[in-house]
């Protein structure tokens, strides 16, 4: 495998994808970088669906437990730990695999944070109109004599990211290199291969998700929200209790409804970000599409990965 690569594992809340990144660490020489909002809150370990310390003493994942839950954490200080975190790895002679479903932490890795311009509808249609015309592989090679640093580290079929920086600089006149060199929020050089998990089927991850909430509430949930709630700087509204079940169950503690009710709400809301999160992967380009509730187990992912990393 190329030095300068890095796999990412992601998708929608309850796929599998510890599970599958935990196997994988035994194909391949991985290390684990969580790309996860709530796993990096110490004492947030049931409502997150944390791996275990057995788990992470055989599996070690960077990232996890490093800001209490009244600290924040933004996707400005992800990248920074990360690239640090792939920096270690590669040091060691491993391959990170990012593994994760904040989507938003993907993006500020790979295409940067910087605050660009936005296009407008012509120019975005001009652009799309050319690609139908000649290809996106062709749109890359007249971006690599724009901008060849970004030309560089965005694949000749990644669709979005090519029409993003020729957007760029087809609207302010600038490379969204110079633009991203210029805030401190070039992208990370690493060549990402991309692995999605999306579930076909609907209805089974909604089951997955019913099925994962009644497990946590089995292992304590609520005593956990409870503990988190008597700490003396945290409150409701605070950046960790923005995490799909906590809110609805500090709600539920504090009088405000239920516990069959508080079920709904955050079984309501851990299915809307699985939905969030679905979109987001649909608009990805250049990326590996696997069903993880169909397709026949670590091996054909395996298979995947290997393919793309000769």
């Amino acid at each position: 495998m190329n030095p300068n690569t890095a796999v990412c594992l992601l998708g929608p809340t309850a796929t599998g994808k510890t599970e599958l990144a935990i196997a994988l660490c035994e194909r391949f020489p991985f290390e684990i970088i969580s790309v996860d909002s709530a796993l990096v809150y110490r004492g947030m370990d049931i409502g997150t669906a944390k791996p275990d310390a057995a788990t992470l003493a055989h599996t070690p994942h960077r990232l996890i437990d490093i800001r209490d839950p009244e600290e924040s954490y933004s996707a400005g200080d992800f990248v920074r730990d990360a690239r640090e975190a792939i920096d270690e790895i590669r040091g060691a002679g491993k391959i990170p695999l990012l593994v994760g479903g904040t989507m938003l932490y993907f993006r500020a890795l790979t295409e940067g944070l910087a605050d660009l311009p936005a296009a407008t509808s012509e120019v975005r249609e001009a652009i799309e109109r050319e690609a139908e015309a000649h290809g996106w592989p062709a749109l890359h090679e007249q971006l690599a004599g724009i901008d060849p640093a970004a030309a560089a580290r965005i694949a000749p079929r990644d669709r979005q990211r090519i029409q993003r920086a020729l957007e760029v600089y087809r609207t302010s006149g600038r490379t969204i290199t110079a633009l991203q060199e210029e805030t401190g929020a070039l992208p990370d050089a690493t060549r990402f291969i991309q692995v999605a998990l999306n579930p076909a089927d609907r209805s089974l991850l909604h089951a997955r998700i019913e099925r994962r909430l009644e497990h946590m509430l089995a292992a304590g949930f609520v005593d956990e929200v409870r503990a988190l709630m008597a700490r003396p700087n945290l409150e409701r509204d605070s950046p960790a209790m923005r995490a799909v079940g906590y809110r609805q169950y500090w709600s539920h503690l504090a009088g405000d409804y239920d516990a069959g009710e508080a079920f709904r709400r955050a079984l309501y809301a851990t299915r809307q970000l699985a939905k969030r999160q679905v979109t987001w992967l649909r608009k990805l380009d250049d990326i590996i599409v696997v069903d993880p509730l169909e397709v026949a187990g670590v091996d054909a992912i395996s298979d995947l990965i290997a393919k793309n990393t000769d």
